[in-house]
């Protein structure tokens, strides 16, 4: 492929908030990849990941799906595994304090990750690093060295700071030090290009760039991703507001999941989560625009691809063989979870016992607002007992047998 025509795939789905950036950062990739075929070389190219949890979510791999496309293009791709930025924990997306983790739950939350991550890139052209290696031999005097090149005003006059100040809630003095740590990781990799969302803005256009020049390095281009919307269609996707696509699940589950975001998302969706190229992603959204395909039929495409890129193509065509067999011709699933009944058992608690629901107050919420059916019926009360065998349906996706 062309050069100019790998900046456009490179490209696509960037979102810097200013499109003079954008065209400035398109420019440099542009003179950087001519540099490094002339040179006879691959960009260094990387993104950071802090383990804060265990399990990522479909908004995780976003960053890495572009990740992967530098790859197909031949550069050398850094997973970076942020087991020392995560003692702080980025505070780039958060109007609160981050809780401060261990360096024992860091750790094994991290031996997780990079696995994970190998269902989007390719496990032999990825090379994994901790940034713990350097950031933990940095001294005070190093440290001093380094905030020298920032002012107070730079970090209160963001957002999120600059929300908190406001509400006098309080800004601790070491979540500053998280945009000059991952500037710092980017110089200590002598990287080319950085990946990261738009809420990394800061981070690597203005720390990281401005810290790689004070040390004499060519700055880093910054590649910024915009934010993949939840399943709701309007806030970025979080496990801890029920609105994510986990990757470790089924790809029944995974496919389901994307049929259920609402259609303004899926030019998002097409964007970011797929394999499409910028040609494809147009052909896609103009058809939809023009009603030359229905959105439901669009949104099945959708989902067989972004489900195929993590389950595997046969998968990914058995989820939307179920899913236009339950929810479009009305059909029950083929395979279920099954529950055995004992007496005198509500509904509460087959729902909590079986998984359903994470609790009892869940499971009563789900019953009250008409989230559960059985054989067909809707239940109206939490502690109504079942004692016949049958199907339970949750929700509009999630189906339980009940045996007696």
């Amino acid at each position: 492929m062309e050069i100019e025509k790998q900046v456009e795939v490179l490209m696509q789905g960037t979102d810097y908030g200013d499109e003079e950036l954008k065209k400035a950062m398109a420019a440099e990739l542009l003179e950087r990849l001519k540099e490094a075929k002339s040179e006879g070389r691959s960009l260094r190219v990387y993104a950071g990941y802090d383990p804060t949890s265990t399990d990522l979510h479909l908004g995780h791999t976003i960053t890495m799906r572009k990740l992967r496309q530098f790859q197909d293009f031949g550069h050398h791709v850094i997973f970076l595994i942020g087991n020392y930025t995560s003692l702080i924990g980025d505070p780039s997306d958060k109007d609160k304090l981050r809780p401060i983790l261990s360096p024992e739950q860091v750790m094994e939350n991290g031996e997780t990750y990079a696995e994970q991550a190998f269902r989007v890139l390719d496990r032999k052209k990825t090379e994994v690093l901790y940034n713990a290696e350097w950031l933990s031999k940095i001294t005070f005097a190093d440290l001093i060295y380094l905030c020298s090149k920032f002012t107070v005003q730079q970090f209160i006059n963001r957002d999120n700071f600059k929300k908190r100040w406001e509400n006098g809630d309080p800004v601790y003095l070491h979540e500053t030090f998280y945009a000059i740590m991952q500037a710092y990781d980017a110089y200590a990799m002598k990287v080319d290009v950085q990946v990261g969302g738009s809420d990394q803005l800061f981070n690597i256009i203005t720390a990281g760039r401005k810290l790689m020049s004070s040390f004499g390095e060519k700055p880093n281009i910054g590649v910024i991703l915009g934010i993949l919307p939840g399943t709701d269609g309007e806030i970025r996707m979080s496990k801890s507001l029920g609105n994510h696509i986990p990757i470790n699940s089924t790809a029944t589950d995974m496919f389901g999941k994307v049929m259920s975001i609402p259609d303004k998302a899926m030019g998002d969706y097409a964007r970011l989560a797929t394999r499409w190229l910028p040609e494809e992603v147009e052909s896609f959204m103009t058809d939809l625009q023009q009603g030359k395909v229905h959105p439901r039929d669009g949104k099945m495409n959708l989902a067989q691809e972004i489900t195929e890129i993590f389950y595997g193509k046969e998968s990914a065509a058995q989820a939307r063989a179920e899913f236009v067999n339950v929810f479009q011709q009305g059909n029950l699933p083929e395979d279920m979870p099954s529950y055995t009944l004992t007496p005198e058992e509500t509904v509460v608690d087959i729902l909590q016992k079986s998984g359903m629901a994470k609790s009892r107050g869940a499971a009563r919420r789900l019953v009250d607002q008409g989230g559960v059916r059985f054989e067909g019926e809707k239940l109206s009360d939490p502690n109504q007992q079942l004692n016949a065998a049958g199907v339970l349906q949750v929700g509009k996706r999630r189906y339980l047998k009940l045996e007696k």
